[in-house]
């Protein structure tokens, strides 16, 4: 198990760095990041606390804490900036948060993202379009299946569209809280839900699994 999407005290998540890894160190994950909410005013104060938190705490536990942001609400035009930042302060997964139907981000969010060298996942990007995810695809880019809810709404639409023009999946549980992480089951429910099979759901545990490895 592998998520590239979830959120701390930071912003609006309610646990510590230490706790939640720990609680999904239980579930027996290999991997998680730490995506917490960030535009230009809290970059800087985000992204070093993960990164130290992630120093400590991956001496003493079996799952991985990746050091990630997620550019929330950003006007399109500062993203590309702003990434390019995330990265040199040592964000190690960038994620930009998509032009989901449930709240109203801004028209151009999702291009915008997908033109950047540097993000790595676009979270659930609502009815994005083929010429979207051809980008996504050429670029290497994750296209999430979400796994909360509301955002979950078009994960069919996503999951056909990437499909058809190659490119890559994760399913993430944009967990909050405790009970918003997902377990083994949970995830295959949602790529299965999302019109997957039980092989193509297994290529995205493969693909975010090299993902995680290429990470120095």
């Amino acid at each position: 198990m592998i998520d590239l999407h979830t959120h701390s005290l930071f912003s609006d998540g309610e646990l510590v760095p230490a706790e939640h890894l720990r609680r999904v160190e239980v579930l027996g994950y290999e991997a998680i990041a730490i995506t917490d909410h960030a535009d230009s005013s809290n970059l800087d104060f985000i992204i070093p606390r993960i990164a130290r938190a992630a120093r400590d705490l991956n001496r003493h536990s079996q799952t991985r804490l990746l050091v990630g942001i997620e550019l929330t609400h950003v006007p399109p035009p500062l993203i590309n900036e702003l990434t390019v930042e995330a990265r040199k302060l040592g964000a190690e997964v960038i994620v930009v948060h998509g032009e989901t139907v449930m709240e109203p981000v801004a028209p151009g969010t999702n291009m915008a993202a997908l033109a950047c060298d540097e993000v790595d996942v676009l979270a659930h990007p609502g009815f994005i379009t083929p010429e979207e995810v051809k980008i996504a695809a050429r670029k290497g880019i994750f296209l999430e299946l979400s796994g909360r809810k509301g955002h979950s709404l078009t994960n069919g639409h996503i999951a056909t569209l990437a499909l058809q023009y190659g490119a890559k999946l994760a399913v993430n549980a944009d967990a909050h809280s405790p009970s918003d992480f997902l377990s083994r089951n949970m995830a295959e429910i949602v790529a299965r839900g999302a019109g997957l099979s039980g092989e193509q759901y297994k290529q995205i545990r493969a693909d975010m699994k090299a993902f995680v490895l290429g990470i120095k």
